[in-house]
């Protein structure tokens, strides 16, 4: 399962959820903007405030780190 915190006005979050799309991959996006639950369990799991921060099957990654998410999803980049 693939989580995804963003933001709508973040473009490295559109980045990644493009990435992930292109790619073929299903995932969930989290609006933190205005979520505090959501945020602060983005924050819980991964100790940044800021966005994205995708969670992969409990693999978390900071930012849109192409080669560390194509690693954890087993794919080519």
């Amino acid at each position: 399962m693939i989580k995804v915190y963003s933001t709508p006005t973040c473009p490295y979050c559109v980045t990644l959820k493009n990435f992930l799309k292109e790619k073929g991959f299903e995932f969930e996006d989290i609006d933190v903007s205005f979520d505090q639950k959501a945020a602060q369990e983005m924050i819980d799991k991964s100790g940044q405030m800021g966005v994205p921060v995708s969670d992969i099957d409990g693999q978390i990654v900071i930012g849109f780190d192409r080669e560390k998410i194509c690693q954890l999803l087993k794919i080519e980049c």
